[in-house]
């Protein structure tokens, strides 16, 4: 196993605790989603496993090595995907990619191979030579990936790696983690986006007030959900779609963000769910609806009772 976690936690002063009794392990070509509410402390499990936070108790080993008695093994083993913006002002992309590999310890024509393939495969090309601070937040993020993924360490921890990212450029990059882990990096992936994330993740554990409440493969924790479905309506408006929820016939869970209406229903409720539906469309409350399998995201908000509000750019409201 490249990285184990065990009952790590992390106390910050006044009694606030980040990480509470967490245990994980990656092994090498896995790739493990973390997934939680804003504040569950996924961050802060990343920074503790880079050594930038010293944990309250527990124990984090890479490769058989205890990194927080030796936290600069950890620095020479991961490579990190901060969530922060990367500071790159001052250079183009290609220059900081091909500067970290090299810090890393690729050779002059490993650095420019695999910063030329980065830049063709996320379709970076017409920004490559322009001064970073002139980038779009989204290309600002592709480049940071680029940085963590130029030389990988045997750990590669990504931090919300899609953020501001454009849906086309998004789907590029969940390939490229998949890649990442192929090439026998264990991946350590912090996302909100766990519709797309489960294409690309082997594993899934959910962060939920500092502990890990479920973990498994997106099969495992879809596991009895066979017998419900997922109907989601988007409304006319705002107010509609609160209204949509209290009027729907029977009690089912319910999630409504902003004019988005889900409804997790029996199965065998189908078609007096869509009849409804029609009905609704019929009479303009509803602009769109479709009944479709349960979602992992369905399965972490009833793990949670946290819908995560996400726009089109991936960015959790």
């Amino acid at each position: 196993m490249v990285l184990s976690i065990q009952h790590l936690t992390k106390v910050y002063r006044k009694g606030v605790r980040a990480n509470d009794d967490v245990s994980l392990e990656v092994a090498a070509g896995e790739v493990l989603g973390l997934v939680g509410h804003n504040g569950a402390g996924k961050t802060t499990l990343l920074n503790q496993v880079i050594g930038l936070v010293r944990p309250t108790a527990g124990s984090i080993t890479i490769d058989g090595l205890d990194v927080v008695a030796q936290p600069a093994l950890a620095r020479r083993a991961c490579s990190l995907q901060p969530q922060a913006h990367a500071p790159l002002d001052g250079v183009t992309p290609r220059t900081a990619i091909e500067i970290m590999a090299r810090i890393r310890g690729a050779t002059r024509r490993r650095a420019r191979e695999r910063t030329a393939d980065l830049i063709e495969t996320l379709e970076l090309q017409e920004w490559a030579d322009k001064p970073a601070q002139t980038l779009s937040g989204g290309v600002r993020r592709l480049t940071a990936f680029c940085i963590a993924a130029a030389e990988p360490g045997r750990i590669v921890m990504l931090d919300e790696p899609t953020n501001d990212v454009d849906p086309m450029r998004r789907r590029l990059l969940w390939n490229r983690i998949r890649v990442l882990g192929e090439a026998g990096s264990a991946v350590l992936l912090v996302t909100h986006n766990i519709a797309e994330a489960e294409r690309a993740v082997d594993r899934l554990a959910v962060l939920h007030h500092g502990r890990i409440i479920a973990e498994g493969t997106p099969a495992q924790l879809r596991e009895g959900q066979d017998d419900r479905l997922r109907l989601e309506l988007v409304a006319a408006t705002e107010p509609e779609a609160t209204a949509l929820a209290a009027r729907f016939p029977g009690a089912y869970p319910t999630t409504v963000s902003g004019r988005r209406v889900v409804l997790s229903i029996d199965a065998d409720a189908a078609g007096a769910a869509l009849a409804w539906a029609r009905r609704e469309h019929t009479a303009r409350a509803v602009e769109e609806f479709a009944v479709t399998p349960v979602s992992l995201e369905d399965v972490y908000i009833g793990l949670t009772g946290q819908p995560e509000e996400v726009d089109h750019a991936g960015r959790t409201a």
